[in-house]
């Protein structure tokens, strides 16, 4: 089963691409993981990856989709994949169809996490750390018994600059940009479903597992 995991920032979708390829069996192939990945192993796609971002453009989708294709194609894959953070585009959606074409293979299902903006807001912009140890904190789900410093060591907590109000309302714009075609693309493909992604995590995850053994 190949599968793509959609979702906005703080939707958890990060964690739960990891249960759902444990749960299935597997390869789970995040496009940051992996670009990041061959930039530090300094591979050929990684340094033309690392040229383009130096010069604070966007990388090509044609390098982007061979990245991905040289992960797809490992063996570890054999048993299908779940691909994270990828495709972004319509164009990436396309290039990919294209290329597991020519493989004799497709994506089965995509899977949407729906969550409203208000609720990703909550969720990203209440996230505390401690600087010092690392500790994370949650303005709602795991406050520090002192508003503002760490339990530990008494440190002011701060605040990733992602997780800044401007920079979350920023995100879910462009998320929202280019993710409302690539949901378009794959309803009209017939393999898109979506998953309420509001509830606990193993709750969200035993949605997922329901539509992806019912697909």
């Amino acid at each position: 089963m190949n599968l793509v995991l959609l979702g906005p920032p703080g939707a958890g979708k990060g964690t739960q691409a990891v249960r759902i390829a444990k749960a299935f069996g597997l390869l789970h192939l995040s496009s940051g993981d992996i670009l990041r990945a061959e930039r530090k192993a300094q591979t050929e796609l990684g340094r033309k990856a690392q040229d383009y971002m130096d010069r604070g453009v966007l990388v090509p989708d044609d390098l982007i989709l061979a990245m991905m294709m040289v992960h797809i194609a490992k063996p570890e894959a054999a048993k299908g994949f779940l691909l994270d953070g990828f495709p972004r585009t319509v164009a990436q959606a396309e290039g990919l169809d294209q290329r597991l074409a020519a493989r004799g293979a497709r994506i089965r299902i995509v899977v949407n996490m729906v969550i409203d903006d208000v609720e990703v807001t909550a969720r990203l912009t209440g996230r505390w750390s401690c600087p010092k140890d690392g500790r994370p904190f949650h303005e709602t789900f795991s406050p520090p018994k002192k508003s503002g410093v760490c339990d530990d060591c008494g440190t002011p907590l701060t605040r990733r600059k992602d997780d800044e109000p401007d920079v979350v309302s920023q995100r879910l714009r462009t998320y929202h940009a280019e993710t409302k075609p690539l949901v378009k693309y794959y309803t009209e493909a017939g393999i898109l479903k979506n998953v309420d992604a509001t509830g606990g995590v193993d709750q969200v995850t035993a949605l997922i597992e329901k539509v992806c053994r019912t697909a």
